[in-house]
């Protein structure tokens, strides 16, 4: 049969069934599929190291023949050590797998193998070298085929029972499959000023590179057919945003009166403080886009405690004003109180009506908010995804507030925004986005920022602190509750569990019995009925109660500038953006603050940077560079993001440069309805893939 891009990867020779499934659990459905599963690196096998050349500290590809290999088990330990003799022409090297019992019965005597790793000193024998854990793979004992030596090869990601080996035989086989039947959405006056080739040019060269390229920039992914690769995927998930841009722009929408002495007193009303410069600044972004007649959506970014939501208090006073109707959803029931307290204490006191809807209620009085809402009775309603249920429904909704985005996928914020008629839409967030995360999540919304924090907040201060000096912890947050002041605790867990870490529950009743039983103690957590958590918040935030022991339901919301001090016990197990969020709980009130994370002294490299980040600095724009780096685009919020995209070719980390390339192209692009419809059609004819990897960048 002819291949094509869009064949199933199933047919391709040396796939089958039960290959094919395990494609499939990778997202691999078809050719295309496969072919943009690039290799991860590259060897040159053009020319391997000789061992006689061998030099301790060194990373080397070698080729040799196995001569002996065997399974050492030792008394006391589980572990065993699989030793490997190999040889070539000009000598014999040692070899040694940890963990190796995998390796049993692997490997044959004269079997040819190439090893890849870091050669050093044996230890226990001076005299010789060794690799320990290299990367391996077998050749068969005549050597291998054009795709495995003779060539700078890839070296691809293990796909379930798809090796390195077979997957390089397996994409040889399709490029030889498809020839010259490789259509290129991208127009080749895009490609030209960046000296950037053809997609079939790329994708042969990609996979296996001609024998002159050079190894590092390979290994960089710096080649130009790597590089259009990266351009193409960056590209087309940035038209997706630029094409839902125009259209929401073009939708009709509200042109809100604010230019008005009557809505002017009315905003003054409910300022509880003077505003900062840079919320000053972002309020008038939002004013400018709620007198257009398309609808807004903007981006309201800030670290904790810079003072968002008065600014998004103050756009739904405008909105009330011209008689409609405001919504504000937050991730969680605890926040979405927190919003609610917050909202009826800022303008119910101006005479509007604000109105709370959330799972836990009881259902009259559920029912009787839905009616409440629906009559227009109610002007803001404030709730958790409880708002985007289908009983919900406005008289009049004109403005809809998101509150950590993040935490809700584009289909949310799209269901929200279809509660009314093309309301203008402020989503906000206190997570530090990198720049290059931002230009992708939420590539299709203006972005204001509120760099500054109010005045007359205390300093804080983070200290990392180990188990062997809790007692003094103790103490110190004791002095601090004598002084009239308030702490947090916050544990990973709820209940204790088989890693042996210390859950809230049982904490709790320790803290109160043994370590503070002078204290009043609180306990929260996620599985508490809601009247339970109100209960608890409210009565430490009246100071009822001195010390809140709790889990992460605090990590946003929660405002109570009295708590002055947190300790967070187990601060290894918790992410670099959770923690700065965390601590984002302190520091709200004059006095100042301290943050002690309790962690083992020895920890790896990976949680000492990022509590050694924390103790550092409280720059939330260096935390979320730090984080994005530690954990990579894909785990950055701690869960998979709906309508984030599943970048399979290029890397935020890495590509930065290019991503702000291809945006700037996919959005000029955008901009000429002409060139942008022959780029759809273009697409949709021979490209199957746009619309399914590239939809979800698109809903509104």
């Amino acid at each position: 049969m002819s291949l094509s891009l869009s064949t199933e990867a199933k047919f391709l020779k040396g796939v089958g069934p039960q290959r094919a499934e395990a494609l499939a659990r990778r997202s691999i459905f078809t050719i295309e599929d496969l072919l943009y599963h690039l290799p991860f690196r590259y060897e040159d096998r053009l020319r391997f190291t000789r061992l006689a050349q061998l030099e301790p500290g060194n990373v080397y590809t070698i080729e040799a023949e196995v001569v002996d290999g065997n399974l050492l088990r030792f008394r006391g330990r589980r572990d065993a050590v699989y030793h490997l003799l190999v040889r070539d022409p000009t000598g014999m090297l040692h070899v040694k797998f940890f963990h190796g019992a995998y390796l049993q019965g692997r490997f044959r005597v004269g079997q040819r193998i190439v090893l890849h790793g870091k050669v050093e000193i044996d230890r226990l024998r001076p005299a010789r070298l060794e690799m320990v854990n290299p990367q391996f793979e077998m050749l068969g004992t005549s050597g291998g085929d054009s795709t495995e030596v003779g060539r700078i090869v890839p070296i691809y990601e293990a796909i379930g029972p798809l090796t390195p080996r077979v997957l390089r035989r397996v994409v040889h086989g399709a490029l030889e499959g498809l020839g010259e039947n490789i259509p290129d959405p991208l127009p080749a006056e895009l490609l030209a000023p960046y000296g950037l080739p053809t997609r079939a040019a790329a994708l042969r060269a990609a996979h296996f590179p001609p024998p002159e390229e050079n190894l590092d920039r390979l290994n960089a992914f710096e080649t130009p057919a790597q590089r259009r690769l990266i351009f193409e995927e960056f590209f087309f998930f940035q038209l997706g945003l630029a094409l839902r841009r125009r259209r929401q722009q073009a939708e009709p929408g509200i042109a809100f009166r604010v230019r008005d002495e009557r809505i002017r007193e009315a905003l003054k009303r409910v300022l509880p403080f003077k505003p900062t410069a840079a919320q000053k600044r972002v309020l008038a972004e939002i004013v400018a886009d709620l007198e257009r007649a398309t609808p807004m959506n903007r981006l309201l970014q800030g670290d904790v405690g810079s003072g968002k939501t008065i600014v998004a208090l103050q756009a739904a006073v405008i909105v009330i004003e011209n008689g409609y109707q405001a919504a504000l959803m937050a991730p969680t029931e605890i926040l979405a109180v927190q919003h609610y307290l917050s909202a009826r204490r800022v303008l119910g006191r101006a005479g509007y009506e604000v109105e709370l809807l959330v799972s836990g209620m009881k259902p009259a009085a559920r029912r009787e908010a839905l009616e409440r809402a629906a009559s227009g009775t109610t002007q803001l309603l404030v709730g958790t995804h409880a708002l985007i249920e289908d009983p919900v429904a406005f008289q009049k909704l004109g403005l809809a507030i998101i509150d950590e985005q993040h935490r809700f996928g584009v289909l949310q914020r799209k269901r929200l925004r279809e509660k009314g008629a093309s309301p203008d839409v402020l989503v906000m967030t206190a997570t530090p986005i990198p720049r290059t995360l931002a230009l992708t999540l939420y590539g299709d919304l203006d972005l204001s920022v509120i760099d500054e924090m109010p005045p007359g907040r205390g300093p804080l201060k983070t200290a990392w602190r180990s188990e062997e000096e809790l007692g003094r912890v103790w103490e110190f947050v004791r002095g601090e509750m004598k002084a009239g002041r308030q702490a947090y605790v916050v544990y990973p867990v709820v209940e204790e569990s088989k890693q042996e870490l210390k859950a809230a529950i049982a904490q709790y009743e320790r803290l109160s019995r043994e370590v503070f039983p002078e204290c009043r103690l609180g306990l929260l957590h996620g599985r508490l009925p809601s009247d339970e958590k109100d209960r608890v918040m409210e009565g430490f935030r009246t100071g009822e109660i001195q010390m809140l022991v709790s889990t992460t339901v605090i990590e946003v919301g929660v405002d109570v500038p009295n708590a002055t001090v947190m300790v967070v016990e187990h601060a290894e197990r918790f992410g670099l953006a959770q923690l700065h969020q965390l601590r984002g709980r302190i520091g709200r009130g004059r006095e100042k603050s301290y943050c002690i994370l309790v962690a083992p002294r020895e920890l790896s490299g990976e949680a000492r940077e990022r509590l050694d980040t924390l103790v550092r600095t409280t720059n939330g724009a260096e935390i979320a560079e730090a984080d994005l780096r530690l954990r990579g685009p894909g785990e950055f919020f701690g869960t998979a993001q709906h309508g984030a995209p599943a970048l399979r070719v290029a890397s935020l980390l890495r590509d930065h440069q290019l991503l702000e390339l291809a945006r700037r192209e996919a959005f000029a692009l955008a901009e000429d309805e002409a060139r942008a419809a022959r780029l759809e059609r273009a697409l949709a004819s021979h490209d199957p893939s746009w619309q399914r990897r590239y939809e979800l960048a698109r809903v509104g």
